[in-house]
Order: C-alpha cells, then sequence, then structure tokens
C-alpha cells in the first residue's frame, strides 16, 4: 500500500490483470499530486502494457523513484492452465500422489468430475528412494536413475522441473542430491525442490505447490525480465518491486526462485489496499470483491486486518501452501468466455476474452470444438 505522505519521491503503483493495466502514481515534485492511468494489457508482451500506462501519466519513467508491481501473470496462467512444459521426478511408486490428492471429488454431489493435475502423467517419472517419516534412509538415492530421468525430461521438451521425494520434509538429503546432479545436466535455473518451499508433512500439498512453483517460474522469468529491459531503456535505473501473495514485496531480481508466491499477487493487492481504505473511512470489518477479467476474488477482513493464510486452494485440488492474504479466487470475471457445451448446459471460464476478446474466444473453440454458442463480454 503507497501513502501519500509517506513517499520520499514519486512513486508508481502498477496492477497487471488479464485485460487491463491500472496505474496510480503520486509525484513526489508535485506535492504527492495523484495520476491515474487505465490501459489495455497487451496480451503478447505484458510489459508494453506497463510502459503504456507510465506514459500516459505524462511522468518520465527516468524520473520514477520506486514502482511497485502487483501481477496476476501467474495467477492467470494456473486459472487457464497456460504453464509451462514441467516435469517432475519423486519417489518410486508416488508419481500419481499430486493427481489422487485427497479423495475428494470436484462437485459435492453426484459420482463424476474433471480435475487436470499441472504436471501430466507421462511427465511424472520415478527414481528409486526411499526416505522414512523419522528421516532415516530406507532406500538410497539411485544416481544413475536421476541422470537418466533428467536426460527423459529434457528430451521430452521440459522447461522446468520439480525433485519432489516422500519425506523430504523430516530429511532432504536425497532432494538436494538430485537436485545437485539435475541442475548439472538442467539449461536454466528452473530446478524446484518440494522441501524448499514447503518443509511440511502431507505430500500431496507439498507436490502440488512445488508443481505450481516449477511451471510458473519460466513465465514470471520471460515477463520480468521483458519489463526490466523497457523500463531500463527509458531510463528507470533502479530497482523494482513485486507484490507477493502475503501482502509483502520482493525485489524483481529474486522474485522467480519462489514465484508460487506471486500466485495471489494482484489479488493480495487489492485486499491490502481495501483494508487501508476500510480502516481510514472507519470501517474496521469489510467484505471486499474484485472481480477482473479473468477471475473473481473475494476476501474478509477482520478489525481492518486481512487474514493470512498458508492453506489456500485457487481451485479445486490446487492447494499452494505458502503465506498469502487469505483471497477466494473463481476462474470467472467480466471477460470470461461463455459456451454451451454438447449437453446443452453452459460452461463459463475459466479461459477469459482478455484484452483481445476475438483471437482469445476463437483460441478456446479451436481447443474445444464443437461449440454451439460463444458468448463473451468486456471486463476488469
Amino acid at each position: 500500500m503507497i501513502e501519500k505522505d509517506a513517499a520520499a519521491g514519486t512513486v508508481a503503483g502498477i496492477d497487471v490483470g488479464g485485460t487491463f493495466t491500472d496505474l496510480l502514481l503520486i509525484d513526489g515534485a508535485e506535492d504527492g499530486r495523484v495520476r491515474i492511468a487505465k490501459v489495455p494489457t497487451t496480451v503478447d508482451n505484458q510489459a508494453f502494457g506497463v510502459v503504456a500506462a507510465l506514459e500516459a501519466t505524462g511522468k518520465a519513467v527516468s524520473d520514477i523513484d520506486l514502482i511497485v508491481h502487483g501481477t496476476t501473470t501467474t495467477t492467470n496462467a494456473v486459472l487457464e492452465r497456460r504453464l509451462a512444459r514441467t516435469g517432475m521426478i519423486t519417489t518410486a511408486g508416488f508419481r500419481d500422489v499430486i493427481e489422487l490428492g485427497r479423495r475428494t471429488r470436484p462437485q459435492p454431489y453426484g459420482m463424476t468430475g474433471v480435475f487436470v493435475p499441472v504436471i501430466p502423467r507421462d511427465l511424472r517419472l520415478e527414481v528409486p528412494e526411499r526416505m522414512e517419516a523419522s528421516g532415516n534412509v530406507r532406500i538410497p538415492l539411485d544416481e544413475q536413475a536421476v541422470r537418466k530421468t533428467v536426460q527423459h525430461l529434457l528430451d521430452a521438451g521440459c522447461e522446468s522441473l520439480v525433485i519432489h521425494f516422500l519425506h523430504a520434509y523430516a530429511n532432504p538429503a536425497h532432494e538436494l542430491r538430485a537436485a545437485e546432479i539435475a541442475r548439472s545436466m538442467w539449461p536454466n535455473e528452473h530446478v524446484t525442490t518440494g522441501h524448499s518451499l514447503l518443509s511440511e508433512a502431507r505430500e500431496f500439498e507439498r507436490g502440488v505447490t512445488a508443481a505450481v512453483n516449477a511451471s510458473v517460474q519460466p513465465i514470471l522469468k520471460r515477463y520480468i525480465g521483458r519489463l526490466a529491459d523497457e523500463l531500463d531503456a527509458r531510463g528507470y535505473a533502479r530497482d523494482f518491486l513485486v507484490m507477493n501473495g502475503n501482502g509483502g514485496m520482493i525485489s524483481a531480481r529474486f522474485v522467480t526462485e519462489e514465484a508460487a508466491k506471486t500466485v495471489m499477487s494482484g489479488p493480495a493487492s487489492g485486499v491490502m489496499a481495501a483494508a487501508y481504505t476500510a480502516r481510514r473511512a472507519g470501517f474496521p470489518h469489510v467484505v471486499t470483491y474484485d472481480m477482473g477479467g479473468t477471475s473473481t476474488d473475494v476476501a474478509l477482513i477482520r478489525n481492518a486486518r486481512p487474514a493470512v493464510s498458508n492453506e489456500i486452494e485457487i481451485e479445486y485440488a490446487m492447494p499452494i501452501h505458502v503465506p498469502m492474504v487469505d483471497v477466494h479466487t473463481v476462474g470467472a470475471g467480466g471477460g470470461s468466455i461463455a459456451r454451451i457445451d454438447d449437453a446443452g448446459l453452459i460452461r463459463v471460464g475459466p479461459e477469459s476474452a482478455g484484452a483481445t476478446p476475438v483471437r482469445s474466444a476463437t483460441a478456446v473453440e479451436a481447443r474445444s470444438r464443437p461449440f454451439r454458442t460463444q458468448i463473451w463480454c468486456s471486463g476488469g
């Protein structure tokens, strides 16, 4: 939250949604004058939309002292399943853990439902190893098998890798050694170990959190790199900060290391701002409602403080167990694409028309034929 009287210089707060990019600038050179801008999000390269919003304020980028950035890049990637191709190496016999989950079902009534795991089964490979819950080694790590599976996933075109072994929270030695081997072969830095993000029992939650982190890392890395280049080209010589889902901020230089923590970045920013505004207005207990183009986010604020939870489930069977502002999100926003399926039922989202509705609807149709009807509206 940026306070007008706390700005030491010129500060810009930016939120990139799936449909619009919004900016609020507090000009320290003009006694705290506030400027706002709203431009369509540039889907192919969201950095262009950020730059367009900055330029719409009339303030030179080189004269801005600090940029704070909230983004739905990773949130929308998870909701719409537009993720980097990711592989997983896990304990022999346990590759289906992240798909089996907790034996719940998507629909509360009936025995049918569809769940698509973050990492498909053919990219979840097993190696011989076993750590007991006590931390003792039952089966030593087969290092040759690790090398073989890493190469297999590289040959399969994986861009990111998860290493998720049973009971690594009790003793991470096998995960650490497997990661060391993998990093010696992997062409980039996108190697995630399950225990480093979530060092606790419950292999399903730990595995899903690691899988989400790995699958959004390349997406966030590319976006942050493009934005940094665009800002640098316009004279912004400082680091910029990215909002995390817990309401805090982190340097853009380090944000991709734990990319899963940005999954609720945009929604968390709105809740923090709402809590501050409501407190100043004398309303300590409020419910926030934030409809964007892709998702709708609701949060409860008590005593002017948003709740923080480390057990957020962004959608069915998608728990991300890192500290986040307790926001409940559904993949239905003002720009969600609605369609009638073969059974004659209306389906809404999670695909969004975004800032390019015709192109987005066409892409959904190509992936999901046959459709009888498609409807979309502008939102965000």
